[in-house]
């Protein structure tokens, strides 16, 4: 029985702008996107009997139709016809509910392991349409690497990635809900910080500081105020030597940006005593 098996790799946010709300209900967005060495592994493999199994070294997602993984796997079935079972495994790494767009990652996983299991040769651009039907951060979980996106997270422009880059990552022992989150934001009273051109060319030029001093996410103005533990550990992260520290998403996951691994190392050990959920990791962009 073939077995395909993927890495779907988390992500960060170095920048997001909410610039309106949409008649749709959905929020116009501006962000930059950079995917990390963080990541789970996804296999999917055929199953004789017509159904969509899933199971996971996770108790914090389901393993039903809850699972967007499963719905990649239904979606794939329903599009092209396929008869055929599927048995999906996920060994997962990345925290659950972090902002890190683990779920997302996941389901792009299935797209592309049953792209290949069926040789369906689908085109990357076909599967990040297909992934769009799933969730707004599943086409960038295709792709990979770093981009601009816009619209609601679907209109990607690959960017040069942010290279061998440290970071610690640190998510506290909450849940945020990112519905909620977008319901609460006030987006006539944001700050505006527009994204500019010296913005991606300090990551292109790995210019840490120019990259640490700009970094923006709007929906800190709802969290922070919510959780406090996030601006705690943002305020730990530059106790431990960060260059510069944000939240990820809608959270609450919060990255630190480390000139190098050891100060890196001596972060997350400082951290960890706080919250066991931390990780040192490098920025990931395909070869």
């Amino acid at each position: 029985m073939d077995k395909i098996t993927i890495k779907t790799y988390g992500k960060i946010n170095l920048y997001l702008e909410v610039i309106k709300k949409r008649e749709d209900g959905y929020h116009e967005l501006q962000m930059v996107m950079q995917s990390i060495g963080l990541y789970d592994k996804v296999s999917v493999q055929d199953r004789e009997k017509d159904e969509i199994l899933l199971y996971t070294n996770s108790s914090y997602i389901p393993t039903d139709e809850g699972n967007i993984a499963v719905q990649a796997a239904k979606l794939m079935k329903e599009a092209f016809q396929i008869d055929k079972g599927v048995e999906i495994t996920i060994d997962k790494k990345i925290p659950v509910a972090a902002g890190l767009a683990g779920g997302s990652a996941n389901a792009a996983g299935v797209l592309k392991g049953l792209n290949e299991l069926w040789n369906l040769n689908l085109s990357e651009g076909k599967l990040r349409d297909l992934g769009l039907r799933l969730g707004a951060d599943v086409p960038f979980s295709v792709m990979e690497g770093a981009a601009v996106a816009e619209g609601i997270g679907e209109r990607l422009t690959p960017i040069p990635g942010l290279k061998n880059t440290w970071l610690v990552l640190c998510k506290p022992g909450i849940s945020v809900s990112t519905p909620e989150v977008y319901k609460e934001l006030d987006v006539s009273a944001l700050e505006r910080k527009p994204l500019g051109k010296e913005f991606l060319t300090a990551i292109e030029n790995r210019d840490l500081k120019s990259i640490s001093k700009n970094m923006y996410n709007a929906l800190e103005s709802v969290t922070l105020k919510k959780h406090g533990v996030i601006e705690d550990i943002k305020k730990k992260m530059m106790q431990f030597n960060a260059i510069g520290t944000m939240m990820t998403g809608s959270g609450p996951a919060v990255f630190g940006i480390f000139k190098d691994q050891d100060k890196a190392k001596n972060a997350a050990r400082n951290l960890k005593k706080y919250h066991h959920q931390t990780y040192v990791v490098n920025t990931y962009n395909k070869e």
